[in-house]
């Protein structure tokens, strides 16, 4: 699933190249009878609504929240994007094949990569260019804040931002002390504490913590919260600087991959040697929760 710095890496790109632009058309083919009534355009009555509220609208900002792209429309609505598992946004030309009821990038290059095929919803802009949304296994998310719900509202549940400079080891020491009994992998990844981290960057920052993801949160000290703190925010932000993680689906706008899958240290490495300077030990991997961890079984305590 697209984490912080993927979902970053995509709404910085987007912001760049479309606002300004206006939304003229809207397609899908997501439908779902699970989604009837829902407010998600995997509901065709909901999509009608969506695409009504969407069409003829200016593109403001292109930003992100948590693991949401959102785009703010000049109408005051936002359309909010969750990848989900395999869900990538990509932007260049597109064309409709009538015959299959199908789209694909018309130019050669980086954005008739296999992994972007899987074309679910398209946006047709004022500059005859398209966003579309790749999104090979449909569990991606898409729908709009209306005059019924605020930003705030939306994201009421949701955990402080990572990289926010308010954002200290005493902020992360707080939330998550607000589940001490939980382990701190699956700590690190409810949103409800804080948002943004995923498998892949809570099995990073706990290898560079040194910490064991079996831990439970009471069992931190102040010194393992500054740790966190210190790697979650160098780690993040490595992500971004290298367009994110590409180890499975992600590609950025472009169809790009990105390339901090070249740099891990614990994620998907089982049974390789600890990249740590003078350890021995060997990283191993293990459901917790319902989730894979990765870690060395002797320089994480």
């Amino acid at each position: 699933m697209p984490e912080l710095p993927e979902v970053h890496t995509t709404a910085t790109i987007l912001n760049e190249l479309i606002v300004g632009r206006v939304i003229v058309d809207a397609w899908t083919n997501y439908q779902s009878p699970h989604y009837v009534g829902k407010k998600n355009i995997k509901d065709p009555e909901y999509f009608v609504m969506f695409k009504q509220k969407i069409v003829g609208q200016k593109i403001i900002r292109v930003w992100r929240r948590a693991k949401h792209v959102l785009i703010d429309l000049e109408n005051g609505f936002v359309i909010v994007i969750h990848m989900k598992m395999t869900g990538h946004l990509l932007h260049g030309h597109f064309d409709f094949d009538s015959v299959t009821s199908s789209w694909s990038a018309r130019e050669d290059g980086p954005l008739k990569d296999p992994f972007n095929r899987f074309v679910r919803m398209v946006f047709t802009l004022s500059d005859g260019m398209h966003i579309a949304f790749s999104d090979m296994r449909k569990f991606a998310t898409v729908n709009i804040i209306d005059a019924d719900e605020t930003l705030e509202e939306r994201f009421r549940s949701y955990g402080p931002e990572p990289l926010d400079k308010s954002f200290t080891w005493k902020v992360l020491q707080t939330q998550l002390f607000k589940r001490p009994s939980q382990k701190i992998k699956t700590a690190l990844m409810n949103q409800e504490l804080v948002v943004g981290i995923g498998n892949i960057y809570s099995d990073e920052i706990l290898w560079s913590s040194h910490i064991h993801p079996e831990r439970t949160v009471s069992s931190l000290t102040e010194h393992d919260f500054k740790l966190l703190t210190k790697n979650a925010k160098r780690l993040l932000s490595k992500g971004i600087s290298l367009g994110g993680d590409s180890m499975s689906d992600y590609r950025n706008p472009y169809g790009v991959p990105g390339e901090f899958q070249l740099h891990h240290n614990a994620y998907r490495r089982t049974g390789k040697s600890c990249m740590r300077t003078n350890c021995d030990g060997v990283i191993q991997r293990k459901v917790i929760a319902g989730r894979s961890a990765h870690f060395c079984v002797l320089c994480q305590k």
